[in-house]
């Protein structure tokens, strides 16, 4: 097994894959800027090395200064957690340059994945669904415009860069899609730097749900059933759970049958997340492929009892995916917690944490890189921490994460926990009756 591993991340990520290296033997190396040198993933590596200042493009993405901080610590691999680097096929392909493993798919998987139109078409050939639409990306008005007729509307044209919500368009009538193909192409080059877009038949109300999947370096595939992650505002998750409320064994069957073959179809290596769209037939269709590690994991984790990051690890190394029947343990959710006033449009809230309090009790889980005194800084994403419970139901994980949210307490910033909070009391979360507009559309936080 690998003896050093240096984690090219921050945060809570950070520390959550510190700890299963703690448990499996391996010494660690956490790199950060100078804004993290207080944060707890810092404290708890074996050695830390400080790698440029607070900006991400000059310490978290500067590929160098990480790949020096690995030579000179001898590490033999690098995590790069969820983020930053994580999908980067350049990364991943230097890493190997330098002998220096790179724990997650290839640079042809990265790149084959991550363009979301080679992504479609190479499902499109192993009978993985899609939604309707165009085969690739079309490159001009004309051949636009017959695909849409063929399609039918409402329609979305999408970036084939694209990513994190961004660089898509709803076109709900023919009058309006020559000026929303053009725009969204423009968008496209000036964001992505690339105008290249598809477009997709608009599925009306539909779930996200995500299946994980494993893969190791001898072909083998598995899957650990699939995530709820429909609870969304502008396409950023706010809440997920697993299983999901909609799923049943049969369409659980087919989801994962399907997940696997497209693992199957690039030889995939790692952990990876395939996302679909559902309908309310239960229709689903291939939206994207996630290969890193999932910020929403831990609820595979608490339902399976698998520990996602060592299986990275050991897939990393060259051990086998043991191959077995999925069991599912009762229902865990996880409530992202996050530095932001939701009573003006979820604005940021950095600063120092007066009092952090974390609740805990049976089957309670925190993730966070948090403490009372720590200074949140203003440079990178909002999150705090991810409160996670579970249960033997639905019914009384919803009411443990109501007990734990309130036993929550934090002064100084702002946080997501009181919309978190009302959540667990709304009708149509606790029936399980939402869609991925639900949060903006529907769900109404009342501020005191």
């Amino acid at each position: 097994m690998f003896k050093k591993i240096l984690i090219a991340n921050r945060g809570e990520i950070a520390l959550r894959i510190i700890r299963t290296c703690k448990e499996m033997g391996i010494k660690t190396v956490a790199v950060y800027s100078t804004a993290d040198q207080d944060s707890l993933h810092v404290k708890f590596a074996d050695e830390a090395v400080c790698i440029g200042p607070p900006a991400g493009k000059e310490s978290y993405l500067k590929v160098q200064s990480i790949l020096a901080a690995a030579e000179i610590t001898n590490a033999e691999a690098i995590h790069p957690g969820y983020g930053f680097l994580s999908e980067n096929a350049e990364f991943s392909r230097i890493c190997g340059e330098h002998n220096i493993k790179f724990i997650g798919p290839s640079p042809e998987m990265i790149q084959g994945m991550g363009d979301k139109a080679t992504a479609k078409a190479t499902m499109i050939a192993n009978k993985v669904p899609v939604v309707p639409g165009s085969d690739g990306v079309v490159d001009n008005y004309e051949d636009a415009k017959k695909v849409a007729d063929e399609t039918g509307y409402p329609l979305i044209i999408k970036a084939s860069a694209g990513g994190g919500g961004r660089g898509m368009r709803v076109v709900e009538s023919e009058e309006k899609f020559e000026n929303s193909f053009n725009t969204c192409r423009n968008e496209a080059e000036t964001v992505f730097g690339n105008p290249e877009v598809y477009i997709e038949k608009f599925v009306q109300k539909p779930r996200h749900i995500e299946i994980q999947i494993l893969g190791d370096q001898h072909g083998n595939v598995i899957h650990l059933g699939e995530r709820e992650c429909s609870l969304q505002r502008r396409h950023q998750k706010l809440l997920e759970e697993a299983p999901s409320p909609i799923m049943t064994p049969e369409l659980r069957e087919r989801m994962g049958t399907a997940a696997v073959r497209a693992g199957e179809a690039i030889n995939y290596e790692g952990a990876g997340t395939i996302e679909f769209l559902v309908d309310k037939d239960h229709n689903f269709y291939f939206m994207e492929m996630n290969t890193r590690i999932q910020v929403e994991h831990p609820v595979t984790e608490e339902i399976t009892y698998v520990d996602l990051v060592k299986e990275q690890i050991r897939v990393a190394y060259g051990e086998k995916i043991e191959k077995k029947p999925l069991k599912i343990r009762g229902h865990a959710i996880e409530c992202r917690i996050n530095a932001e006033d939701p009573k003006f449009n979820f604005r940021p809230s950095p600063g120092k944490l007066s009092v952090f309090n974390i609740p805990g009790g049976h089957s309670t889980r925190m993730d966070t890189h948090a403490y009372s005194g720590y200074v949140i800084p203003p440079h990178y994403d909002s999150m705090i921490g991810k409160l996670i419970v579970s249960a033997p139901t639905r019914e009384e994980a919803i009411k443990r994460m109501r007990r734990a949210l309130e036993e929550f307490i934090v002064e100084g910033v702002k946080t997501t926990i009181p919309y978190h909070l009302q959540l667990m009391d709304d009708e149509g979360f606790q029936t399980g009756e939402f869609d991925t507009k639900y949060l903006e559309n529907t769900f109404k936080f009342k501020s005191e």
